[in-house]
């Protein structure tokens, strides 16, 4: 377990909220776009809507409203996107963030106190759109929050340095035309070492990085405690 895995996993064990309050989290649900989950043969999850369908198919069933899932997840979610798949011996398909699925315009609230280090609409196809990444610092350890997939207004007026408490509203999720085309979803992760990128660091890992981001980008459930 690496330092900021034990930090992390020190934070008193109750689930943290990430978005707004509205969604208990008794409506939440675990959804799997594994390539191992035979029920997507059903659904063309590499657009919106198939994706949105299928993510609709699974709270309809659990009587949910809000799906949650990820971390460290094969997906064929990006078999059409050719900046994940540009050399056959490095496919990008795994992924490093926790995802949130939820409506369209919901707010996003910070899971902890931190200050805005950067940001960026990352508009290259299969990235982010709209993107924040925090800065926290828990007993003189710094690591990073990237919050992916927001709308074009989540990024007024903010100023590298801003700060933002625990439970305050940070941005809202973005619409498949801004987030780059995908369903609407938060992308939360946690990043230990942002290797000089500012307003991006990569959610999705080839076989042959894994080892290293997987340390790098820690269990985001270590702070939010959702499902566990």
């Amino acid at each position: 377990m690496t330092d900021l895995e034990k930090i992390l996993a020190a934070i008193p064990k109750k689930p943290i909220p990430i978005i707004d309050s509205q969604f208990s989290f008794d409506v939440y649900t675990p959804l799997d776009l594994s390539v191992s989950n035979t029920s997507l043969e059903h659904y063309n999850i590499t657009t919106p809507a198939g994706c949105q369908e299928y993510i609709d198919t699974v709270l309809a069933a659990s009587k949910a409203k809000v799906a949650y899932g990820g971390y460290l997840e094969q997906r064929n979610l990006y078999a059409n996107t050719p900046s994940f798949n540009s050399a056959s011996d490095f496919v990008r398909n795994i992924h490093l963030g926790l995802d949130v699925w939820a409506p369209i315009g919901t707010p996003i609230i910070t899971p902890m106190d931190g200050k805005v280090h950067s940001f960026k609409n990352n508009t290259t196809a299969g990235d982010y759109g709209p993107t924040i990444i925090l800065e926290h610092s828990v007993n003189n350890v710094i690591f990073y929050t990237l919050y992916g997939h927001l709308s074009i207004s989540s990024l007024e007026q903010l100023y590298v340095g801003k700060e933002f408490k625990q439970d305050e509203i940070l941005a809202e999720m973005g619409a498949p035309e801004i987030n780059v085309n995908y369903a609407p979803h938060l992308h939360f992760q946690i990043i230990k070492d942002l290797q000089g990128n500012f307003g991006d660091y990569p959610g999705v890992s080839s076989k042959a990085d894994i080892d290293y981001y997987s340390k790098n980008c820690p269990n985001p459930n270590l702070l939010l405690s959702i499902g566990v």
